[in-house]
């Protein structure tokens, strides 16, 4: 019976207990979870803004810079009600959001009542979603078509009308007739190849009674040329394609239209779609050998580029390890935005508040493209060109690597004393800067090819001296980035005679043959002398030092001091074995010319010098002979890569990915070796977190986030696993994102509205059953572009009228049930193609360099793009809008005005403004006014009378003949004000702007 009574003091809990776990369930259950919303973004264990972090620590212990924030059982005495509670309508917590709402505060407040208690092992996670349960991320699923057995079965011309009809029927809505034959005609001309069609066009549609006269007409423009030209434009938009790099110097890129080419091609083959993806991404790798492989690659490089933050700010410092972090966002961003419509971009900073992404899988897709910059890279019709080029590449990269590995071992052998080294000179040498630099730099040998071809220079002193001390005063010049030392001897020698041709009594001074030399910056190098007297002293320099891919000797001032300190060779006559003579920079009198570039802190470069003396002599330790020969052995191997690429054909060149390319400035090529990347806390590139490795998103259940990559992979089997990834067959947006995109182009609004966007953020698809069926049909049949185009233009929904109603408008007044068609404005591209069309002035040739249509003056900071010096009677820029040299900082004001797209982001979809200005600039811009006087002429050449014209010209405007009293009017007023302004008018009806 005691042993029974103990039982049930053991499990019947006391009410302490009880009470315990009900408190700890409070913080568990409800206060956790409006902590994590509403307060760990800012107060974490990172950040703790405020000093204070709300994620881990005891809520008693709990303290910020106002001192503690939790008062256990007194809530009205802790200074976390204070801030959460509103007074005068606004709480002071959380910033910038909406206030907690009076249960939520009524929580915190029981909690803190009731002692706050928060177990030691308790850990608020930040916060992240988890949920995949989205329709986007769902798998593709074919759905059934719907059936209708009665007669409205008879509107059904494709699978899309049926989806269409099902849901008007959903709305108690009804399609709209047909529209008629020159709408029709106008529609199919504008959305396939982006041009009007010719009076002559129109007639013959019209009067084709034939049942397939309307296919016929859609297969026709897509087999045109220029279907490739209207729908690429749709393309460049979404990549962000232009021909500057934008930021603050927006310097040209002469070689990005390739990749614009390659798009235009792209669609006029008809190429598979996962193929034009993979391409994009690792064409190079996937598809070796082939040119098309390597322009796709333009993709990955459309974007903007910082020049500054590349080529003039190197890898090692804050701003150039950012640019290339931005540079790689920029990649990420517009992989997954272009080809996913995923917001990948938002997880760079913190995981994503609202999607299943999180910043490990940002940085793994990060990881995927750490080798990987931007430059130019040859492209070659001959595959075994190419194949040989790669296999020099492949193999300067192995030595490379080689090359690196005998510099780590280096590096861990020479230990503490080598790092302590390194950080002293690294410390020195931003003190150690030239105060201030005459236009006379010193003197300069002529360039060599080979290091070791001697060079001298001699001062005669008119007489012989007694020598005490010799000074050598290093150069300083900018260029390759070299600075301090310009030029100084790697291995020289000193020497005095009195026969200037150095035949005879030659007097050593200093030997330094034996040895290298470190570069001794801004520092002075000084040579004592006990016995030397003569009148002749030269310095011949035995190894030279580089300059870039070449060999050189330059000193800024040699001093020669007597016994009593005097400097006996200042402004002495100069000789020397040869010289380049650019005065008044580089001349033999420079030097002894007593100027010389003096440090900001001679104490520093001093310093600085004997750091980099010690380190010289450190390395030449652990340099061993067998270390040397490899390197030398490197050294020439790299050097006969070298020669072998340069002597290949370069073939035509393309602005694209590339990890080998020769660098400029501080840009310098990975050479296939991917920077580490890492997870970097609220993206900031100073707080780095874990390493990542090459991943992707979490929206295929049977595939790890992981990339499934072998040990020593290249750099381009990354991008091809993200490739293959990409266009997989049960990847669920992929196939909806492309769909979703041709959809929107044709009905002026996606299915879904958000087409960059298929997340939470993002519209819902207005037809989720017709994107899937959509998605499914296109990716199983082919993944023809042209197929789907044509699926879509013959069905009925599409061949619809645009006119009103005013009963369906008050069920749907932004038609997004398409009851009719949408009536859409002109793009920039098509109003001027169409202006040009109708003038007579289109220059239908493809492909090539983009035009002008600015007058470019180049500077040495950034070029300017002078667009009000444009003549628009340039016969070269009578081509159509999409070879036009896109400029990202100054865009054309013409084309801006309506509406063209912004080149520095992603523009899926263009903003459709209806301004003053559009009206003023088709009225009034120079290229209006020049097409205006050819079209006026056009007319004058085709018809003989002037009421003939006018017809002629409405003709061709707006596809039809002028009514009497249009006819009328227009007659009156070209009588009155001329033919050509007439034309100016014509231009501006809103008929020729807008179809329907």
């Amino acid at each position: 019976m005691h042993r029974l009574l103990i039982l049930f003091a053991i499990l019947i809990p006391t009410s302490s207990t009880i009470e315990l776990h009900a408190d700890e369930s409070l913080l568990r259950d409800k206060v956790a979870p409006i902590l994590q919303k509403q307060c760990l973004s800012c107060h974490n264990n990172k950040d703790r803004k405020g000093g204070l972090s709300l994620q881990t620590m005891r809520a008693t212990f709990v303290g910020g810079d106002s001192g503690r924030v939790i008062e256990p059982g007194k809530p009205d005495s802790s200074l976390l009600i204070d801030y959460i509670t509103p007074a005068g309508g606004n709480a002071e917590m959380p910033k910038n959001a909406d206030p907690l709402k009076t249960d939520e505060i009524a929580v915190i407040r029981k909690w803190i009542s009731n002692g706050a208690k928060w177990p030691n092992d308790f850990n608020i996670e930040e916060p992240r979603v988890t949920d995949t349960n989205w329709w986007s991320l769902k798998p593709l699923k074919r759905p059934p078509l719907p059936e209708f057995a009665d007669a409205d079965a008879e509107w059904i011309r494709t699978p899309i009308d049926a989806f269409i009809l099902a849901t008007l029927r959903k709305k108690h809505l009804f399609p709209s007739p047909a529209a008629d034959r020159r709408t029709l005609i106008r529609r199919v001309y504008f959305d396939l190849i982006g041009l009007p069609p010719a009076p002559e066009q129109i007639d013959a549609f019209i009067g084709d009674s034939s049942a397939t006269a309307y296919e016929k007409l859609i297969d026709r423009l897509l087999s045109s040329p220029q279907y490739g030209e209207r729908w690429a434009r749709h393309w460049l938009d979404v990549v962000k394609y232009a021909d500057t790099c934008g930021y603050d110097k927006d310097k040209l890129r002469p070689n990005a239209w390739p990749y614009r080419d390659y798009v235009i091609r792209s669609f006029n083959a008809d190429k598979p779609y996962a193929r034009f993806v993979q391409e994009q991404i690792a064409g190079d790798v996937l598809y070796p050998g082939e040119p098309d492989g390597i322009l796709g690659l333009g993709f990955i490089a459309a974007g903007p580029w910082d020049f500054i933050g590349h080529a003039e700010v190197p890898e090692t410092k804050i701003d150039g390890r950012i640019a290339r972090h931005i540079d790689r966002d920029e990649m990420v961003t517009n992989t997954l935005n272009t080809f996913s419509s995923v917001t990948i971009q938002c997880c760079r900073c913190h995981n994503h508040k609202f999607d299943p992404f999180t910043q490990e899988h940002y940085y793994g897709l990060q990881a995927v493209f750490a080798a990987v910059d931007r430059a130019e890279r040859p492209y070659d019709l001959d595959p075994s060109i190419e194949a040989k080029r790669r296999e020099v590449q492949t193999a300067f990269a192995k030595l490379n690597r080689e090359q690196q590995t005998i510099e780590a071992a280096i590096k861990k052998e020479g230990g503490q004393q080598l790092a302590n080294l390194e950080n002293q000179i690294a410390s020195l040498a931003p003190k150690a800067h030239p105060a201030q630099k005459h236009p006379a730099f010193g003197y300069h040998s002529a360039i060599e090819s080979d290091s070791r071809k001697p060079k001298w220079v001699q001062v005669d002193l008119g007489r012989p001296i007694e020598i005490r001390q010799i000074i050598l005063r290093p150069c300083h010049d900018e260029f390759a980035g070299i600075g301090a030392g310009f030029g100084f001897p790697v291995r020289f020698k000193i020497e005095a005679s009195n026969d200037a041709t150095f035949k005879t009594g030659v007097q050593t001074i200093a030997d330094f043959t034996k040895f290298d030399v470190s570069n001794p910056g801004l520092a002075s190098h000084q040579t004592e002398s006990k016995d030397a007297n003569a009148r002749f002293v030269r310095v011949t320099a035995t190894q030279l030092v580089e300059r870039k891919n070449d060999y050189i000797f330059a000193l800024a001032e040699l001093q020669i001091l007597e016994s009593a300190g005097k400097n006996v060779s200042l402004r002495a006559k100069v000789t020397s074995l040869d010289s380049i003579e650019a005065p008044v920079r580089w001349a033999r009198k420079n030097l002894t010319d007593g100027i010389w570039v003096k440090a900001a802190d001679e104490k520093a470069a001093a310093a600085l010098a004997l750091a980099k003396r010690k380190r010289q002599t450190l390395l030449s330790k652990l340099n061993t002979a067998q270390r040397k020969q490899k390197r030398d052995e490197l050294a020439r191997a790299i050097k006969s890569a070298n020669n072998q690429l340069a002597a290949l054909p370069t073939g035509k060149m393309v602005y694209a990915a590339a990890t080998a390319f020769k660098g400029r400035g501080t840009f310098k090529p990975t050479m296939g070796k991917p920077r580490l990347i890492r997870v970097l806390h609220r993206g900031n590139i100073l707080q780095p977190g874990k390493t990542s490795r090459p991943g992707v998103i979490p929206i295929i259940a049977s595939r790890p986030i992981e990339l499934d990559l072998p040990d020593g992979h290249s750099e381009g089997e990354r991008r091809a696993a993200l490739a293959r990834w990409l266009t997989r067959r049960d990847h669920p947006l992929v196939w909806r994102s492309i769909v979703n995109r041709l959809w929107q182009y044709h009905f002026g609004r996606g299915i879904v509205d958000s087409p960059n966007d298929f997340g939470r953020m993002g519209q819902l698809p207005t037809h989720p059953e017709l994107l899937d069926w959509l998605a499914i049909h296109f990716r199983d049949n082919g993944q023809s572009i042209k197929k789907l185009h044509r699926l879509i233009c013959t069905s009925s929904v599409y061949r619809q009228s645009s006119a009103y109603d005013s009963t369906r408008q008050k069920i749907d007044a932004n038609n997004q049930f398409l009851w009719r068609m949408n009536r859409r404005r002109l793009e920039a591209e098509e109003v001027r193609d169409a202006i040009l069309a109708v003038s007579g002035r289109m220059n239908h040739g493809m492909f090539g360099p983009g035009f002008y249509l600015f007058q470019l003056e180049k500077t040495d900071h950034s070029p300017h793009y002078e667009y009000h010096k444009h003549d628009p009677e340039d016969a070269k820029s009578h081509r159509r809008s999409v070879y036009r040299f896109i400029v990202r900082s100054q865009p054309d004001p013409f084309m801006t005005t309506l509406d063209c797209a912004d080149s520095s982001q992603s523009t899926p979809q263009r903003n459709e403004t209806l301004t003053s200005l559009q009206a003023l600039s088709l009225l009034n811009n120079k290229f209006t006014l020049a097409m205006s006087r050819h079209f006026a002429r056009r007319l004058e050449s085709e018809e003989r009378t002037l009421p003939a014209r006018i017809d002629r010209a409405m003709r061709l405007v707006v596809g039809r003949a002028a009514t009497d009293d249009e006819r009328g009017q227009l007659l009156g007023y070209a009588t009155k004000h001329g033919l050509a302004n007439l034309c100016r008018v014509l231009l501006n009806m809103s008929e020729f702007v807008y179809l329907d």
